[in-house]
């Protein structure tokens, strides 16, 4: 273990000598002393000098990693990300917490398609960081060529999701749970738990990796779902034109933009009421529900999906599903669990003239006991169009941090 975490060292020397924090440093610290890391990585002694060279050449032949480890345990958040409400929505386990060791270790594993079994498809496959950690595609194409029932959600700020259960009918309790059911999916990657250890344990790359991460070598499914888990929390998408905005009253909108978020926000449309968390209380930074609805796509029982309703085989909860973040809307199309919207203008057209009147129907889609009807103009909807565009992060989308390492698979 002596060349263990020596990246943090690294980070701790250039932020020392530049006086250019990240807020984190402490700035009486001697970078030629020896230091004990304690950020939730294995504690040990880090002698000074180390540098990324002694990373192994199996693993710099496979890896494009940074000579100074990604920054995955202590982004720069914005201040309505650091309120005591938001902080409040973490879903983070006690004994899995983000230290930048397992998310980089998680971050190959994201991209690894030996974690399926003929080889081909990664977690990445279906989760595109240009489309938001989505899939463009109305459903996704599984390692035999056979498609999903569901289009697969986007995956930013997943840290913030309250409730912390995932997939659209949220028959996973955790996140940690979440991560290994497509690799086990028959349709998805195909593997059986036993045969991912496998693939992993027969790369070269990996025994440094977990070495780094856990403090020895071995691989365990526990492991590796701690290591996807921290690496997905570390998805967060903060840099919107609409963070911007959040900091400076909105002047930085257009009047469409304003015009919409006005919209956005109005009883008229009620669409803050279900899509941001707690926003009386002072939420303007999770823009996701922290429960399951029945959004009126149809007026009864279905054949193919009922969401939670065919999970747990109760009537009451039919047609309900888990409600994706607006982080990113513009890029995550198509839209519902089913995909059947293919723009944003049409989600808006559902909602202002579309819900069906099901029995499970969220009383906020209800007026008078009947389905919404919004009666917006075309510049209402361009307008709250518009608002939602303010969501899209060019700079989330585009972070080497949660780019594909792999210099070639």
């Amino acid at each position: 273990m002596g060349s263990l975490l020596k990246i943090n060292i690294i980070i701790v020397s250039l932020t020392l000598l530049t006086a250019c924090g990240g807020g984190s440093g402490d700035a009486s610290l001697d970078e030629t002393e020896s230091t004990t890391v304690t950020s939730g990585a294995p504690e040990t002694e880090i002698p000074e000098g180390t540098t990324t060279s002694d990373i192994p050449i199996e693993v710099s032949a496979a890896l494009s990693l940074p000579e100074v480890m990604h920054n995955y345990s202590d982004p720069d958040l914005p201040a309505h990300f650091n309120t005591a409400i938001v902080q409040g929505f973490d879903n983070t386990p006690i004994d899995n917490v983000i230290y930048d060791e397992l998310a980089t270790l998680g971050r190959v594993l994201f991209y690894e398609k030996q974690l399926s079994a003929n080889g081909m498809i990664a977690c990445a496959g279906c989760h595109l960081q240009a489309n938001g950690f989505s899939d463009p595609n109305q459903f996704s194409i599984g390692f035999q060529g056979v498609t999903t029932s569901r289009n697969s959600m986007g995956l930013a700020n997943s840290k913030y999701y309250e409730r912390g259960h995932f997939f659209w009918d949220e028959r996973a309790n955790t996140l940690e749970d979440q991560v290994l059911e497509p690799i086990q999916s028959v349709v998805e990657m195909g593997l059986t738990l036993e045969q991912a250890e496998s693939n992993v344990i027969g790369q070269a790359y990996y025994p440094y990796l977990f070495e780094q991460a856990f403090g020895d070598s071995t691989v365990t499914s526990e492991r590796m779902s701690q290591a996807l888990s921290q690496f997905v929390r570390s998805m967060i998408s903060y840099q919107s034109k609409y963070d911007t905005g959040v900091a400076s009253n909105f002047i930085n909108f257009s009047a469409t933009e304003n015009r919409g978020r006005d919209l956005f926000n109005s009883a008229r449309t009620n669409c803050a009421t279900c899509h941001v968390n707690n926003r009386n209380n002072g939420n303007e930074a999770i823009l996701q529900p922290d429960r399951t609805f029945n959004n009126g796509l149809d007026a009864a029982l279905v054949n193919e999906d009922n969401g939670v309703g065919d999970l747990v085989n109760t009537q009451n909860q039919n047609g309900r599903f888990k409600v994706g973040s607006l982080r990113n809307i513009e890029l995550t199309a198509p839209y519902m669990h089913d995909g059947r919207f293919a723009t944003l203008l049409d989600v808006v057209e559902h909602y202002n003239s579309g819900v069906q009147d099901h029995p499970n129907l969220d009383n906020r889609l209800q007026r008078n006991g009947d389905p919404i009807q919004m009666n917006l103009s075309d510049q209402q909807k361009q307008d709250l169009v518009a608002f939602m565009l303010t969501l899209t992060d060019d700079t989330f989308i585009t972070d080497e941090k949660f780019s594909d390492p792999f210099i070639s698979q």
